[in-house]
């Protein structure tokens, strides 16, 4: 199976702290991949990175077999035009923590909306593709309701879908039940769920939920300080972490360790 998603040697810093440090990671097509660790250890900026929100200061990543961040004109590799970058952030979609749903369109507007502007889609075509979309999160009774009208968890559900409604080859989300009450939690979580067992889109998530990144997740990554300092498959890394600061950390979240 063929990469996705390689990172070769990045680093990233912000002032004189350096979030990425010589990263190197590699992601197979259709892979579901939960990366943990404590804030602030560089897990949200790979996902801003491929988004193109975040510029990388050394290295390359490559997505779907193409160059990222650089682009190469007359057999030189140049730093990536804005037309490069757009075509690129095409291929994937990304949940955030906050929902940035349009206050002033519906449920299903804020759906049917990007696929027309972007995607060029005939309005029947993109209304199919929404009702689809909110049959999966459970919400064919909200189409016709305002953000203000939803509760988080529905508004949450609702990102999701605006995201696959674009097709992306990556799904990223970043954190996605963080703003939420706890009590709306699961229903979030739930959708991601059947998401990770259904389909075959690669999808990375950073997460502080350890039961969900045990289900969800073919692969887990403990970053701290920039760096990957332990990754496995979550039976084995969630119930014999070998690195003393991946048990460290854990232990915040589990019992058995």
């Amino acid at each position: 199976m063929k990469n996705i998603i390689e990172f070769d040697k990045v680093s990233k810093s912000f002032g004189d702290l350096k979030v990425l440090n010589n990263l190197s990671l590699k992601v197979k097509d259709g892979e579901k991949l939960a990366l943990i660790g404590p804030s602030g250890s560089g897990k949200t900026t790979i996902l801003r990175i491929l988004m193109t929100l975040e510029k990388i200061d050394d290295g390359f990543v490559s997505v779907n077999g193409e160059y990222l961040w650089h682009e190469k004109i007359n057999n030189k590799l140049e730093h990536a035009s804005d037309n490069h970058l757009e075509k690129m952030r095409n291929q994937i979609g990304m949940v955030f923590q906050q929902f940035n749903l349009f206050p002033h369109l519906t449920a299903i507007e804020n759906v049917k909306q990007p696929q027309i502007l972007v995607k060029k889609k005939k309005n029947s075509e993109a209304k199919d593709k929404a009702e689809e979309l909110f049959k999966m999160i459970g919400l064919s009774d909200k189409i016709d309701h305002y953000p203000h009208q939803l509760s988080g968890g529905q508004q949450q559900r609702v990102a999701i879908a605006r995201a696959l409604a674009m097709d992306p080859k990556i799904m990223l989300f970043d954190e996605v039940t963080s703003a939420l009450d706890p009590e709306l939690v699961d229903e979030v979580l739930q959708v991601l769920r059947k998401l990770a067992s259904d389909s075959d889109t690669t999808m990375l998530t950073v997460t502080h939920e350890m039961n969900f990144a045990q289900d969800f997740a073919d692969r887990v990554l403990f970053f701290d300080s920039g760096q990957i300092v332990e990754s496995g498959e979550p039976k084995d890394l969630f119930s014999r972490p070998q690195e003393e600061r991946t048990k460290s950390f854990l232990r915040k979240y589990l019992t058995n360790l």
